[in-house]
């Protein structure tokens, strides 16, 4: 048998370095295990509207199998450019500031290879999507954490990034509403960060992929406040608001020059996004707004169900205001994050994902996802509140 360790030797450091996805590794654990209910993956557990998935089909009837331009389609740029205005603010011209990608996440990849050189420091907010740490690692930069609080409804403050910035910072990301916790910001607090980011020159890449998913409150862009459209980069893509996690598509918006560099990694990489999944998108940003809207509303009255649920049981939850995850704290039961997920999964089959597995500051926290139905999510609440009935005795 070949020796593995031969070509282990080999593999870069900085890769060696980069943990297995928290939540992924927590999931190994699922597989297999019958009658699990999940509340873990962060997915949409509706399946894309058929008038998008026609559109897919029909593209594919035309014979639409082709490469697009390293952009990505115009009409779908354009298409972009005009929602972009009308959700978040700024205009965006599609000819050369609209990117498509490979989802959010190949984006966020372009952006950060884009502008960080070795060394430069990346601020971002924690509990935070497991991929922002190991993601500026691969590009050579130094994640710096910002804890956030429930004390806040885990928004970020002005205040908090203030004191992480040093000679050394050069991007700020932002993502609200929040995954794991829902958490969203008002516009003062946005501004605030905003004359900060202007103070001392940062660049901010702002993930803005549940921002349709917001129940309370308005959902202000970072990128639509004075002076900060010429500094920000704007993500967002179809997977969550319109269900279409498995089409792989998304988009970024910002200044030409940093359109500019992103695209000339992206043509060496992905070259273009697939083009059924671009058509598919265009049909989404012209008729989708109202399935879109019916399920906001289904996953609102889920959230509802499941906060009041958690907090009858005693695991304190602040209410989310956006995305469709639940954070509530299981520091009552004295357990740790991990070690609650584990037996949860292992006493009652319900599949969660330890806080921790977003940042160390999201210990004595689980993350609940309301993407389910409302007989798993009150089944899975009856079986939390059996397991934390059962703890609390023990």
């Amino acid at each position: 048998m070949p020796n593995s360790n031969l070509i282990s030797d080999q593999i870069a450091s900085h890769v060696v370095a980069i943990p297995p996805s928290g939540i992924r590794e927590f999931f190994e654990l699922v597989q297999g295990r019958p009658d699990v209910i999940s509340l873990g993956v962060g997915e949409p557990d509706f399946t894309t509207p058929w008038h998008i998935r026609e559109s897919a089909i029909y593209a594919l009837e035309r014979g639409k199998t082709s490469y697009t331009s390293n952009l990505g389609l115009l009409k779908l740029r354009e298409a972009i450019s005009e929602y972009t205005a009308k959700q978040f603010g700024p205009f965006y011209e599609p000819k050369d500031e609209i990117l498509i990608t490979v989802g959010v996440s190949e984006a966020l990849d372009l952006a950060l290879r884009a502008i960080i050189n070795p060394g430069d420091e990346v601020i971002y907010h924690e509990p935070c999507y497991v991929s922002y740490s190991p993601s500026i690692a691969l590009a050579h930069g130094v994640p710096v954490a910002v804890e956030c609080s429930a004390k806040t409804e885990f928004s970020v403050t002005a205040k908090a990034i203030e004191k992480a910035i040093t000679e050394k910072s050069k991007i700020l990301i932002l993502n609200f509403p929040t995954n794991p916790t829902g958490g969203t910001m008002i516009r003062e607090e946005l501004q605030a960060i905003a004359n900060l980011v202007i103070k001392h020159n940062l660049v901010v890449i702002t993930d803005e992929i549940y921002a349709e998913l917001t129940f309370e409150g308005e959902h202000v862009s970072i990128a639509s406040l004075p002076g900060m459209q010429e500094r920000t980069i704007l993500l967002h893509g179809f997977s969550k608001a319109y269900a279409m996690t498995g089409f792989r598509i998304g988009f970024s918006c910002g200044p030409q020059p940093l359109i500019g560099a992103m695209t000339r990694i992206h043509q060496y990489s992905m070259l273009c996004a697939s083009i059924v999944s671009q058509e598919a998108a265009l049909e989404a940003l012209r008729n989708g707004e109202e399935p879109m809207l019916d399920m906001r509303e289904e996953y609102r009255q889920r959230r509802n169900l499941m906060v009041s649920a958690l907090n009858d049981i005693g695991l304190e939850c602040h209410l989310p205001r956006g995305s469709f995850y639940a954070f509530p704290s299981i520091q009552s039961t004295g357990l740790d994050a991990n070690t609650f997920a584990t037996q949860l999964l292992e006493t009652e089959n319900v599949a969660a994902v330890p806080g921790t597995a977003f940042g160390d500051c999201g210990e004595g926290f689980l993350r609940c996802c309301f993407a389910a139905g409302f007989d798993q999510i009150e089944q899975a609440l009856e079986r939390i509140k059996r397991f934390v009935c059962n703890t609390k005795k023990g």
